[in-house]
């Protein structure tokens, strides 16, 4: 089994009046059948923090990871991942958005200067990443981890399943490097 990433530019603005699921979902989608080729399945997924029903996507730069980190600092959020599985072959698309909680500790504003010098906010919804030098600042998740870090590996497995595939089935033959 070979897997390949294909990076897909699209224009990732909201929508006039689409709440936060609907755009993760909707743009999962847009991805995953944007890239499409036969005998391909195509996983796509689109991850967003949502504070007060508003979406912090990926900053503009380093004064706008500081301000959503300032916005972030002793809150909890929503983090939403739209995830979509497109089997071409069938044209059979699945899609489903995952939730999760974070609670970020109060931050004082020497940290998110460091944290934001580090580069590592510079591209993550949020300004964070979890999996990073930005867990030293996540105190709680309540809900599934692998959704703050953008692939909710559980529902992964689900949409799958809901079309005819067994991620257990994908796996390199004994002594193969991983892609």
């Amino acid at each position: 089994m070979r897997f390949e990433v294909r990076p897909i530019d699209l224009d990732e603005s909201p929508r006039p009046g689409e709440v936060p699921p609907a755009y993760v979902e909707r743009l999962a989608r847009e991805k995953a059948q944007a890239r499409a080729l036969p005998g391909e399945l195509v996983l796509a997924a689109d991850t967003t923090v949502v504070l007060d029903e508003e979406i912090l996507g990926k900053p503009a730069g380093p004064e706008e990871a500081e301000s959503m980190l300032g916005r972030l600092s002793g809150k909890v959020h929503t983090v939403l991942t739209g995830v979509a599985l497109f089997d071409p072959a069938g044209n059979a698309l699945s899609s489903a958005v995952e939730t999760s909680r974070v609670r970020i500790a109060g931050l004082s504003a020497e940290e998110v200067r460091w944290y934001v010098a580090t580069g590592e906010p510079l591209d993550k919804a949020g300004s964070y990443a979890i999996q990073g030098l930005g867990a030293l600042f996540v105190e709680a998740v309540e809900g599934n981890y692998t959704n703050v870090v953008g692939l909710p590996l559980p529902l992964t497995g689900r949409l799958f399943r809901e079309l005819g595939h067994e991620l257990l089935g994908f796996r390199p033959p004994a002594g193969a490097q991983p892609p």
